[in-house]
């Protein structure tokens, strides 16, 4: 499961739009992928002093989804999971872009439903680290990298994106991989629409192709579709 579908709007103190707001020091978003998998991730960013220079920050966030498991051509198994983490890190701040890390405890809970009924898998606790690089090359560019480690599902997600600046928005492809500890496994390529303002909100969108499956099977193709908003206090 894509669990990290809001890390562009978690670290959104990133945003060109951001840098318009000396006094910024808080970030509400919410985001929601739909796919064969879905997943929804709500939560805050607040930095201590503020997002327009050095400094330390705190990332709190929770969500929660669903994915269809199982062997040979037909899925069996509805795996239902929840996540929770609460991070702290450092936001560094350059002429070019930003770069922030961030560590701190996550929570994970998951249940699998089958044919044979529901059975909730023991609560696990780990470490989550997370790196992310919001850089504009020119004035008229965004280029963005994130890379999320979780110890308690063993996971990891990774995430490229570039964007033109177009029609009020930053467009451009991105691409995305995600595993876990189960052999499950997915990558996906698309387009996305960031940063893009309306009623003192920022948007993200983004759309295309993923495939997914085990390790050991062979990878479902689907479309996929994404988005993330965020506002700042």
């Amino acid at each position: 499961m894509r669990r990290w579908t809001a890390a562009l709007a978690l670290t959104a103190s990133g945003s060109p739009a951001a840098a318009e707001d000396a006094g910024l020091r808080t970030v509400l978003f919410s985001s929601l992928e739909a796919g064969a998998s879905t997943f929804s991730t709500s939560g805050a960013k607040v930095a201590f002093d503020r997002f327009d220079r050095d400094g330390p920050v705190v990332l709190v966030s929770g969500g929660g989804g669903m994915r269809l498991e199982g062997g040979g051509r037909l899925p069996v198994l509805v795996r239902t999971t929840l996540l929770g983490a609460a991070l702290g890190g450092y936001q560094f701040v350059r002429p070019w872009g930003v770069v922030t890390v961030l560590a701190g405890p996550e929570l994970s809970a998951e249940m699998l439903t089958g044919a044979g009924g529901a059975v909730m898998l023991p609560l696990r606790r780990g470490l989550r680290l997370h790196g992310e690089v919001w850089a504009r090359p020119t004035e008229s560019t965004l280029a963005t990298a994130t890379v999320i480690l979780g110890s308690a599902r063993n996971d990891a997600w990774a995430r490229l994106s570039w964007g033109f600046s177009m029609f009020g928005a930053y467009l451009g492809p991105e691409a995305a991989a995600y595993l876990d500890r189960t052999g499950y496994r997915k990558w996906s390529l698309g387009l996305h629409a960031t940063d893009y303002a309306f009623g003192g909100y920022r948007f993200r969108l983004s759309a295309g192709c993923q495939f997914e499956g085990q390790a050991n099977g062979r990878a479902r193709p689907g479309p996929y579709l994404g988005l993330a908003i965020w506002n700042s206090l």
